[in-house]
């Protein structure tokens, strides 16, 4: 009889006990920010309110840098955003200089590396830091084992880690419509686009926590790629009712890469990036449930094809605009 007692109040211990709350990292590309608008003034109010978000809702975040958006006569001030980001506690990474595409040429894109971090290297090493994270452009890891090792290599002597990513929502899809909307002054067309946005966003997060599962048997720490748009900026607190509502924890990406799934063997070579989900399942030959993949609206993804070419080379839903 005693021993049935301890085991129903262990049983009832266990169901009291809330379960450990999913992590995921928060990573933005395309710094100092991806906006329609070329205006510095633009990209201020952008960065001043993205940072305040994740500073509300006590997140840590990293930036990824294209240094090429430096490039202009008022380059202090757009300096000055990254500066921004460090100033709120966040971390900054290298995308690259311009954005490429990584086919074959591992030269050029080592070549694209190191003059994709000049500014953010000297932003660190003022505060005694040196960047860690690299992000491919695209999730393009190289179109031939050659290129890529050569390149990895590179980034390893260096002292560099590849930021991957395992949850995407197409955010670069609905950000340009949105931009579009809030530079012409039309608030309610903004507000619908936002609303289709987080929309689609609470759709696509559980769907990667069941992708994921369905590849590894278990729910990993997640890499979450979003970009540095007024549209997050603006929908902060938003995506944060979409994480806490999928019991995801926002952490560092130094966190989320303690997975043991980062450090799995994949051979996704090719000229198309995939994220590492797709990619985990290659590697395991374990199915990713494409049949029920949530799709952005359709009007939406007219916009922003309209758009094109506003902001850089175009992306498709299958391939991450990373």
């Amino acid at each position: 009889m005693r021993t049935l007692v301890v085991a129903l109040t262990l049983c009832l211990a266990a169901a009291a006990t809330p379960a450990l709350a999913g992590e995921v990292a928060l990573t933005f590309d395309d710094l100092p920010t991806m906006a329609l608008s070329p205006n510095t003034d633009y990209a201020q109010v952008t960065t001043k309110d993205l940072l305040a978000g994740l500073k509300r809702h006590h997140f840590p975040a990293i930036g990824f840098v294209n240094e090429v958006k430096l490039e202009a006569r008022d380059k202090p001030d757009r300096i000055a955003l990254l500066k921004a980001w460090l100033d709120a506690g966040m971390d900054l990474g290298n995308h690259t200089y311009d954005h490429p595409h990584f086919t074959t040429d591992a030269a050029a894109e080592i070549a694209e590396t190191q003059k994709g971090e000049m500014v953010t290297r000297a932003l660190l090493a003022e505060r005694r830091r040196s960047p860690h994270w690299f992000r491919h452009p695209f999730l393009e890891t190289g179109a031939t084992d050659a290129a890529r090792k050569t390149f990895e290599d590179w980034l390893t002597a260096h002292g560099y880690r590849v930021a991957p990513v395992s949850m995407e929502n197409s955010d670069w899809m609905f950000a340009m419509p949105y931009d579009q909307a809030v530079l012409k002054g039309d608030t309610a067309e903004a507000a619908r686009i936002q609303k289709a946005y987080l929309d689609f966003t609470a759709q696509i997060v559980p769907w990667y926590i069941a992708a994921a599962q369905g590849v590894l048997g278990r729910e990993p720490k997640f890499v979450f790629l979003l970009h540095a748009t007024r549209l997050n900026a603006e929908s902060l607190d938003g995506l944060a009712a979409i994480l806490k509502a999928n019991d995801l924890k926002p952490v560092t990406l130094a966190r989320a890469m303690t997975d043991p799934a980062y450090a799995m063997a994949e051979d996704a070579v090719g000229a198309n990036g995939n994220q590492w989900v797709t990619r985990w399942s290659m590697t395991l030959n374990k199915p990713m449930p494409w049949a029920t993949l949530p799709k952005p609206p359709a009007d939406i993804e007219a916009i922003d094809d309209q758009l094109e070419g506003a902001v850089g080379p175009p992306a498709a839903p299958a391939k991450p605009r990373a």
